[in-house]
């Protein structure tokens, strides 16, 4: 049994894969990939794949409530979470074990943890790594001190959804939580939303209401300002994915008492730092992703990995390594009704260093492409430009504007001015079409 390797990488979800892919790619290295539970990880399991799964027949349905032509519809739950089951392989990674050991890595089983110089215990193994150890352990739900005794429903829980419950209550405002109350009310919960300070606080603030204002017309009820003080449930504790942990739960709320069936968290998530060695960090330990405190998103966490897993190979063979660009912008899309886009700054946070930064805004109505995908389109964009002209951030929200994202991403990226931008034709009748518009107001 082999225990050396040239890179050990703790935690196999999509940002400990990318990393050892790209440590082994092109061979003469090579790499572990050590894990606890499923190969793939959260993201495949519990969070971004089953949680589309579940919104994407959500979106559709409603599509064909606001458009002539063909007959309204309504989602099938049984299918619906069929097809969630189909997405996460239901709970089993073997496709995952067998690309590792396509990709020639290694997947070693069982809780690791750093315990000296290069060194990571497993079990009773102890690897050694030649080169490096890379922390990808991700992170968990933070679960309040006044809610941990009820055992709530985590985002395991409610991507997993077997037994819908009748009356949900969801603490926090966040993007979890939209998303999963935007599922669990086409489900046939009765979804009441307890938001400490404002939903979806960290987008402009045109984006949020349009979400608040749709998950209220979809029947969730949402209480902002509101302060979770005490549960207390009924009946024997369970822990089984997806169904209620036990009898009713009494929220205390404000001084009022709401019970409901179950209590969903999504008040944020901790990094998994348990494997890591107390002190400082020495240079041959590099941590990525969730647990590394940058943002707790896949595509950002699979682009950093990218970039370490690369630059590891290069170190280890002897070879230039590549710069890495600065002040690259984050992407994010949420999959609520509408949907909502954003990269890069907005514009209370670009008016912070610079005080000239202006806003272009349009309705998504006001490109016919956009028009044509629903009979009553709503949303808005808005583009974010610096002092010097160069886009910094953009926000679309409205019906699919997901894939106009990356536009606004490359044009970020690449520094692009609104002179320049506005020579990027967009095809007619497209929904891109939206840039054309906003553009224009820059150039007039």
């Amino acid at each position: 049994m082999n225990n050396s390797y040239d890179v050990i990488v703790l935690g196999a979800g999509p940002v400990g894969e990318n990393v050892a892919d790209y440590v082994v790619r092109g061979g003469g290295l090579t790499a572990a990939l050590v894990e606890v539970e499923l190969l793939g990880g959260e993201c495949s399991y519990y969070a971004c794949m089953p949680s589309k799964a579940l919104l994407r027949p959500i979106a559709v349905a409603a599509t064909t409530r606001d458009l002539r032509g063909v007959r309204p519809t309504t989602i099938d739950i049984d299918a619906v979470l069929a097809r969630r089951d189909y997405w996460v392989s239901d709970y089993d990674d073997a496709g995952q074990a067998s690309w590792a050991a396509s990709a020639g890595i290694e997947v070693v089983r069982g809780y690791g943890r750093v315990v000296g110089e290069r060194r990571v215990e497993v079990g009773e193994r102890t690897l050694t790594a030649r080169h490096a150890v890379v922390v990808a352990t991700g992170s968990r739900p933070a679960i309040p001190a006044g809610l941990a005794g009820v055992r709530p429903w985590t985002n395991r829980d409610v991507t997993g959804v077997v037994e819908v419950p009748p009356r949900l209550a969801i603490v926090g405002g966040g993007v979890v939580a939209c998303e999963a109350a935007t599922w669990m009310a086409a489900l046939g919960s009765r979804v009441t939303m307890l938001v400490r300070h404002g939903l979806l606080d960290r987008v402009e603030p045109f984006a949020a209401t349009l979400v608040r204002e749709s998950l209220q017309q979809a029947g969730v009820e949402i209480r902002l300002g509101a302060s979770v003080q005490s549960a207390e449930r009924d009946g024997h504790h369970q822990e089984r994915l997806g169904r209620p942990h036990g009898g009713p739960v009494r929220l205390a709320v404000d001084g009022e008492t709401l019970e409901v069936d179950e209590v969903l968290v999504a008040t944020g998530r901790v990094p998994n730092i348990e494997p890591l060695p107390s002190g400082n960090r020495p240079d041959w330990l590099h941590l990525v992703g969730d647990v590394s405190g940058e943002p707790a998103l896949t595509h950002w966490g699979k682009y950093r990995a990218r970039l370490l897993g690369a630059r590891l190979r290069a170190e280890a063979l002897g070879r230039p390594v590549a710069d890495e660009p600065d002040n690259v912008p984050v992407p994010q899309v949420i999959f609520t009704h509408p949907e909502v886009a954003t990269v890069g700054a907005t514009l209370d946070q670009a008016q912070a260093d610079d005080p000239d930064a202006r806003a272009l805004d349009v309705a998504m109505s006001s490109a016919a492409g956009a028009a044509l995908l629903v009979d009553h389109p709503i949303g808005s964009a808005r583009l974010v430009v610096g002092s010097d002209d160069r886009i910094v951030g953009a926000t679309f929200a409205g019906v699919e504007v997901a894939e106009l994202l990356h536009a606004a991403t490359v044009a970020i990226v690449g520094g692009l001015t609104v002179q320049q931008l506005w020579h990027a034709v967009p095809s007619y009748p497209t929904a891109s079409e939206v840039w054309l518009r906003l553009l224009d107001q820059a150039m007039g």
